[in-house]
């Protein structure tokens, strides 16, 4: 059985990709190889019109806690198909499967793996999406240091993240699988959005498993790196006002580089944002729930290896 997970082009990690190798290995040891005729569908927005093609050699599917999104569709679910659960209801919705097969992000499982401690290092971290890291790390890190906070950098080892946002009292950030392991952790979280890119399906459809409303806090885009609409379902809000109004203030267009008043106005609104906005945390009565839902899952699973093989 092979493990599938999204693998960027330029070869870059990221936080919720690299999740995949890190959390499955040690839940499932021993169960994945190269065997390509089952492919095993895990942490990510994999479910999309182009995933029977990113997988051509699987007979069969199994998919455990993936979500719908990007691309410009859904694919055809036949029986060489095993759902053990879904992200959220709107992935359920989608591809017109049982509402019961909703049961939250596979990453949440990192809080019977991961060893938590209550010190406490940073008031406030901020990681961006993985997007505006490759292309602007150094820019959110000067950002970050204007103003005290800590900078989690989605393409750093896993350990290193799940120990930062460990360490942090309030996470802000456009990198979903930030705010989910964050909840995991019982590190309380606010949703920051600086583009398009951020896809707001995928933030709702996790946020209506944990019971929590999405309301991200909007920073001004900045540079070639921040187009206002992505391509295909990415962009699912388009050009809301909120990059409408940025983009029809000439000082703000977008010139592929930020000038030092975008970037203290960046800091300020982060600042702001930070200490203005009631971060999210979902009851530990449901998160509890969640991870006990995803372990039955993951028992029958299990339990149906030797059917599969």
């Amino acid at each position: 059985m092979k493990l599938f997970y999204y693998q960027r082009q330029d070869g870059t990690a990221n936080f919720g990709d690299s999740l995949n190798l890190w959390l499955w290995k040690q839940l499932l040891p021993g169960v994945f190889d190269e065997d390509e005729t089952t492919a095993f569908i895990g942490i990510g927005t994999l479910i999309n019109n182009l995933l029977p093609d990113r997988v051509p050699n699987a007979k069969r599917i199994i998919i455990f806690s993936s979500g719908v999104g990007y691309e410009k569709g859904t694919p055809l679910i036949d029986d060489s198909w095993k759902i053990y659960c879904l992200r959220g209801l709107l992935s359920a919705q989608k591809l017109g499967v049982p509402a019961s097969l909703a049961i939250t992000d596979g990453a949440i499982l990192v809080r019977r793996l991961f060893k938590t401690d209550s010190i406490k290092v940073n008031r406030f971290a901020f990681m961006p999406h993985i997007h505006h890291a490759n292309y602007g790390s150094d820019i959110w890190k000067s950002i970050c240091t204007e103003i005290g906070f800590a900078y989690i950098d989605p393409r750093s080892p896993i350990e290193q993240i799940l120990s930062a946002i460990n360490q942090t009292e309030v996470l802000l950030a456009e990198a979903m699988h930030g705010a989910i392991v964050a909840d995991a952790l019982r590190v309380p979280w606010i949703p920051v959005c600086s583009s398009a890119r951020i896809l707001t399906f995928k933030w709702q459809d996790w946020c209506s498993s944990i019971e929590v409303k999405y309301q991200p806090k909007y920073v001004m885009p900045w540079g070639d790196i921040y187009p206002p609409v992505a391509r295909g379902i990415r962009s699912s809000f388009r050009a809301t006002s909120h990059w409408v109004n940025w983009l029809q203030q000439d000082k703000f267009r977008f010139l592929g580089k930020i000038s030092t008043s975008q970037q203290k106005l960046i800091a300020t609104q982060l600042m702001y944002i930070a200490q203005n906005t009631h971060p999210n945390l979902s009851t530990e009565q449901r998160i509890e729930q969640l991870t006990v839902a995803l372990e039955a899952r993951l028992a029958q699973f299990k339990a149906d290896l030797a059917w599969l093989k």
